[in-house]
């Protein structure tokens, strides 16, 4: 059986003034099909896999670090094995480690940065990836009227859905463009492959593009149109 992120536990915003985590250029990789994780929040997720109790073992004595990854499709049937992932991910800091008397664990992941796997490794009872960092393109920012446009498509949002509760705290000015798009991009109640689709996009202007289009198709579907009439 798969792992599953523990529902219960909000994420938290990360701060942008910490100091850089070092990252190793070879990190354990932990696929699921449907979890994505995003730059700037935290995972919280209940370990139980034997492969996986060994991952974190070995991920807390030495760098610290778990990729998380994307399934593709059809992956049920090679689950026990390594069924193919996507090859953009996140990779997040082992904030917390709660081992528990029965060998499982609760875990909390800090995300870091994206990565892209350039070469997998199989030698052990879990999957190991030989990665780059892959981080936006800092040449490209959101302006003002962007945010305003995705705060505003969102509101329209929140009015017609009582259970997204979460995203009401990111609707505030001190809240960086960074986090409010990665937050929404986590929170939103998109597919794992749409949010797939946010995490690739090559600048936070353009996630923000992707996410407002989601949203004003979701609104859309509940209103009835079918699409985006």
């Amino acid at each position: 059986m798969f792992l599953e992120p523990e529902r219960d536990k909000p994420h938290r915003e990360l701060s942008g003034k910490a100091q850089p985590f070092p990252v190793p250029e070879r990190i354990p990789i932990f696929p699921l099909p449907n979890v994505v994780f995003f730059p700037k929040t935290y995972l919280p997720l209940h370990v139980f896999e034997p492969r996986y109790r060994q991952m974190v073992a070995d991920a807390a004595a030495g760098g610290q670090c778990i990729g998380m990854a994307l399934l593709k499709e059809g992956w049920e049937e090679q689950y026990d094995g390594n069924p193919p992932i996507f090859p953009v991910g996140s990779v997040g800091r082992l904030a917390s480690v709660q081992n528990l008397s029965d060998g499982r664990s609760n875990i909390l992941l800090q995300a870091i940065e994206r990565y892209e796997v350039r070469e997998e490794f199989f030698e052990k009872s879990y999957r190991e990836a030989r990665i780059t960092l892959k981080p936006r393109d800092r040449d490209f920012s959101m302006d003002p009227p962007l945010r305003r446009y995705l705060l505003g498509v969102l509101d329209e949002y929140l009015q017609a859905d009582e259970e997204a509760s979460p995203l009401h705290s990111l609707i505030r000015p001190d809240v960086s463009d960074e986090v409010l798009v990665n937050s929404l991009s986590t929170y939103l109640d998109c597919t794992p492959l749409e949010k797939q689709f946010l995490l690739e996009a090559e600048h936070l202007p353009q996630q923000a593009r992707r996410l407002s289009d989601l949203i004003q198709f979701k609104l859309a579907e509940r209103r009835g149109a079918g699409g985006w009439g």
